[in-house]
């Protein structure tokens, strides 16, 4: 007789409510927003993904998993733009029914299942991006932390100051 973990049951909970439940419209317009952003982000800091970008202008890519669906259409700096077309010029569905699956296959490296329809050439530079397009998260953070410094000057040398007096007065009462 196969015993099951209790534990097996919660996650078989969370997986029917995160692929049934559907957010506030609004909230999954705000979020495909900020993707884009992010996509842009990420896409900017590479002139040569914005030239290859900047070739494909005014086609449409749509990306579908399950019932939600996404366009995008290159612009001629090379970006991203969310377009609500009829037609599409490439179409990528995600074959993956769990969003546990797919993150899995993302954290290790690999690529999640797509069914992929549509302009070959076109395929071929989205491929390109998602091969070669990584996002920086050392330089973005290294940034903010030198905006932090140059805001705030003095904090550091106070903060090293204060921390070294602790040290020496604790270190001389000890005496």
């Amino acid at each position: 007789m196969a015993t099951q973990s209790p534990f097996s049951f919660v996650g078989e909970a969370i997986e029917q409510f995160v692929t049934h439940a559907q957010p506030p419209a609004w909230v999954m317009d705000e979020s495909i927003n900020r993707l884009v952003l992010f996509l842009n982000h990420v896409i900017g800091a590479e002139p040569e993904a914005q030239s290859r970008l900047k070739r494909q202008k005014g086609r449409c890519i749509q990306l579908q998993w399950q019932d939600k669906v996404i366009q995008l259409a290159p612009t001629a700096a090379g970006l991203l733009e969310r377009v609500s077309q009829p037609k599409f010029d490439l179409k990528l569905s995600l074959t993956d029914a769990s969003p546990w699956v797919m993150a899995s296959a993302v954290m290790k490296g690999e690529k999640p299942g797509v069914h992929i329809e549509g302009d070959v050439q076109l395929a071929a530079e989205v491929n390109w991006l998602i091969d070669h397009v990584r996002w920086d998260v050392e330089e973005d953070l290294s940034k903010l932390m030198v905006r932090c410094r140059c805001q705030y000057p003095g904090l550091n040398g106070q903060a090293s100051l204060s921390g070294h007096a602790a040290i020496y007065s604790q270190t001389c009462t000890w005496l």
